[in-house]
Parts: C-alpha cells; sequence; structure tokens
C-alpha cells in the first residue's frame, strides 16, 4: 500500500549524522520524544490563538498556517530521530516506547484538532478525523499484543496526515477559502484512515494464520 511512511529508510539516511551528533552529546531518545511533544503542542495553541483571540504582537492565523508545514516537517524528524537513537545507540527503553506512542496521539489531537476552530472548516470532519488517528495508531498498537510486532500498513499513517495537513495549512495560509475542495479532501481522509485500520486489522490477522 502506497504511502509516505514508504520513504522513512531515506528520511532516516539524511537524518543519520544528526542522530550520530545527539548520541556524542548524550541527547536521550525520551528527551527527543518530549520536544515533539512541546513542538506540536505550542504550535497547536499558536494557531487557536490566532484563530481566537487576534492581537497585532502575535502571528496572525495565516502567518501560522503557513509555517504548519514546517512544524510538521520538524516533528516527523523528531518522530524519526528518537527511534533512531533507541535501536541505534542502545537506549531502548520501557518508558520510551510509552512515550513514543502517547507522544504521536497526542501530537495529532495538538496539531489538527485546532483545524476544527477555523471559519468555514467542517469542526465535525476534523473531529472525526482526529478520533480515526487516535483509534488506527492504537490498532498499530495492538500488533504488539497479537502478533508481537508494531503495525504501520497505510494508506493513512502518522505521516500521511502529517503531509495532508501541512498541505492543507500552506494553502489557507495562502489566503484560498476552505470551501467545497476542503470538504472533499477531509472526507477522503476520512474513507483512507478507515482503509488504513481495516488494513492493519487485516495485517494482524493474517499473521495470526502464518502461524497455524
Amino acid at each position: 500500500m502506497i504511502s509516505v511512511y514508504q520513504c522513512k529508510s531515506v528520511f532516516q539516511n539524511l537524518l543519520r549524522p544528526l542522530v550520530q551528533q545527539l548520541a556524542t552529546w548524550q541527547i536521550s531518545p525520551n528527551q527527543v520524544t518530549i520536544s515533539a511533544i512541546l513542538l506540536s503542542g505550542v504550535t497547536g495553541l499558536a494557531l487557536v490563538q490566532s484563530t481566537q483571540f487576534a492581537s497585532s504582537f502575535l502571528p496572525t492565523s495565516q502567518q501560522v498556517l503557513c509555517s504548519l508545514p514546517i512544524a510538521l516537517l520538524v516533528r516527523m524528524a523528531l518522530n524519526a530521530i528518537d527511534g533512531m537513537l533507541a535501536r541505534e545507540h542502545g537506549q531502548k527503553s520501557a518508558l520510551g516506547c510509552i512515550l513514543n506512542e502517547m507522544g504521536d496521539v497526542l501530537s495529532d489531537i495538538f496539531l489538527y484538532l485546532p483545524f476544527a476552530l477555523i471559519a468555514g472548516v467542517s469542526a465535525p470532519l476534523i473531529v472525526s478525523i482526529v478520533l480515526l488517528a487516535i483509534a488506527s495508531e492504537m490498532v498499530g498498537v495492538l500488533g504488539y499484543e497479537i502478533d508481537h510486532k508494531r503495525h504501520y500498513e497505510g494508506p493513512m499513517g502518522k505521516s500521511d496526515r502529517a503531509l495532508v495537513f501541512g498541505v492543507i495549512g500552506l494553502i489557507l495560509g495562502l489566503g484560498i477559502e476552505p470551501n467545497q475542495w476542503l470538504t472533499f479532501l477531509l472526507v477522503a481522509v476520512i474513507l483512507l484512515q478507515i482503509w488504513t485500520i481495516t488494513n492493519r486489522i487485516q495485517g494482524m490477522l493474517r499473521e495470526v494464520e502464518t502461524w497455524k
């Protein structure tokens, strides 16, 4: 199934020199994970502030939306870095696993739920996307219990959501009105998320079948 996740190895190779340097500085995976959560929280808070409490001293909603692709790219980089530090530098831990999974869910909530406050954007569709994002990640985590591995099947995983919302943020930030095109896109994301959940469940069941 086509997904941005398939580019993960290329992305990791680009980040590996930085990971090596962070390991030299004794930066832990958990510190990186927490940084990603804080970045997502600050970005989401900035979007809420800019849409609800306009001020000449603070960034406008268009400025925050235009910066969203950068924040999402940095978040994805931090997500990759914490895993590489853990795996490649002997820093795996139970706490790290918990922070990683919780961090992904919290970051999605912080970054995407504020879109429901933007005038012209369908709040029910945004809330549905966030709920399905939580469900798809929790189904992926269930793999540890069912077939002893994390499932990342697409086509609308964490990286794909980041790409979609980064593009939406940039388009809205450039001043394009959120009319029918956005409604159709959000409905498509919902359908792809349902497909993703189905694929992850089927992937686990196939693994179990091979053991019989």
